[in-house]
Parts: C-alpha cells; structure tokens; sequence
C-alpha cells in the first residue's frame, strides 16, 4: 500500500508530534471521522460546541494539530471541524489528490456532506486556503462565509521561494543540524520571531518524514469563482514568497463577488497575526 511517509517510525513520529501539539491546545476535543468516495477522514472537534460551526483546514505539509495552536483565537466563539487534509500528514487517508482540477473540492464537499451540513463557515490557510478554494468553485451554495489567509488557488507565484528552500534542507538532510531547518523556514517567514519551538518542530518532522509535497493548488477558475456570492474575507502576506498580496488581492478582487481584502503588512507567508487581526476576523465569521 502506498504511503505518504518515509518510514513507519517516521509516521509514528509525526503522529506523536500531532498528539502532543494537541494537548497543548487546553481545551476539550474529540476525534471525528467522515467516509469519503476519496478515502476516510479525520477531524479534530473542538472550540465552543454551542457557537456556530466552523470547517478549519490546515496548511499543506502541516497538520491540524499544529494549525490549531495557530488558530486557538477561534475557539472561544466557533464549534471548530479541523479537518486533516487527505493526503497530508495526520490521520486521514493516505490519498494523495490532483493539485489540479476539482478533486479538493469534491472531497471537501462530501466532508461536509457526512458531518451533516448543508451549508457551514469556512477557514482555510495557505495550501488549505486552495482546498477551500476549490471549494467555493464546486459547491458555493454550502459556503456561509470563508476566510482565506495567504492562500494558494487564487493566483499562485512562481514557486521561487519553495527553490531557494532546498539548499539548506538538503544541507540538514547531509548534516542533521537544525540550523539549516532555521535557514529554509526563513525564506517563507521573513523575521526569526515566527519560528517558535512547535513551528520548527512541525517543519522539521514534515520534511524529515514525510515525502513532501511541492504542487500547491492550482489557480481556480474566475467563472466559477464568481458562483461563490458568499462573503470571503482574503488576507495576503506583502512579502509571501509563495502568494504574494499584490497578485493574490488583485486577482481576488475580481472573481470574488462579495470580498474585503486585508494585506498583512510586512509578513511574509509564514507570519503571526496581530490581536487586532484576529479579531477581524472573528467579527468576520460571525
């Protein structure tokens, strides 16, 4: 059977850094698991179960555990669905889906399907941010509202910033020091202040055990974009590498009927939000 990890000690790895990052949330949570036509899926549920529901997905190569400690400031007022992204690190199937094409969608469309939902709230970041992008394109009339922060799908950059990684991963890879992880992060982070312990934890575990995916979510259709009437807040980094504000906002702007655009100021992709920000976007989802 194929499998997305390098080994099965690499795959308990990962898992115990998933487990772990979860209890450090502080709240309550249970497992949740959805049949898909694409494979079995895992959610996390969690957040404030009374408080409207909330489908949460995670950046790629990352987990939902480590995008929860990222996005504990939605749980007081959400009933959060962390969904583990098939196909990428966590407890999901080990399917891995056509960055192109519809495939995300589809499958996100039947995740909400199973939990129950004919229409729900939506976060997504990053590579999870062109998953919930694909699904605004397949089922818009699901969406309540989303929030896309620095997501792919919208108008993705040449992936210069994902090349100039690979140096220092290979330089770990033949040295094993943790220095070079620090260097490759750097190129999606910008400042060292984002780099806490479970950032580079997270970065360090996916590169060293699982088989990477470099394919992001391809640019979505602006026709069926344009299907999407629901309001859909876009947050994009000034200095993201990978989806830069000034190609993600302008193209936003254009195929997203309903949109408020947020430019996260001197951040790059890997960033941290400001407790005004964050705010924002609560106010927004609710």
């Amino acid at each position: 059977m194929k499998t997305i990890y390098k080994s099965k000690d690499g795959k308990t790895a990962v898992l115990k850094l998933y487990d772990s990052q979860l209890e450090k949330l502080g709240c309550g949570y249970q497992d949740r698991y959805v049949a898909t036509s694409f494979g079995q899926t895992h959610l996390v549920e969690t957040g404030n179960l009374e408080g409207p529901p909330l489908l949460v997905f995670h950046g790629g190569n990352s987990t939902t555990a480590y995008h929860l400690l990222l996005c504990r400031f939605l749980l007081k007022d959400f009933h959060v669905y962390a969904v583990d992204i098939i196909g990428h690190p966590g407890k999901s199937a080990e399917v891995s889906l056509s960055p192109y094409g519809c495939d995300y969608g589809k499958w996100t469309n039947e995740v909400v399907s199973g939990l129950g939902f004919n229409q729900i709230r939506c976060f997504g970041g990053s590579f999870g941010g062109g998953v919930l992008a694909k699904f605004m394109c397949v089922a818009p009339e699901k969406i309540v509202k989303s929030v896309l922060v620095v997501p792919s799908g919208i108008n993705n950059a040449f992936p210069i910033g994902s090349a100039k990684m690979m140096l220092p991963l290979l330089q770990y890879v033949s040295t094993k020091d943790d220095k070079y992880i620090t260097r490759a992060a750097l190129y999606m982070a910008i400042t060292r202040e984002v780099l806490d312990t479970d950032t580079l934890d997270t970065v360090k575990n996916s590169f060293q055990y699982v088989k990477t995916k470099i394919g992001m979510p391809s640019n979505v259709s602006g026709k069926k974009m344009r299907r999407c009437t629901a309001p859909v807040l876009v947050m994009a980094g000034e200095y993201d590498c990978l989806f830069p504000a000034k190609k993600v906002l302008k193209r936003a702007e254009k195929i997203l009927p309903d949109s408020t655009l947020y430019e996260l100021k001197g951040r790059g992709h890997m960033h941290v939000l400001t407790e005004e920000e964050k705010s924002r976007i609560v106010q927004f989802l609710k």
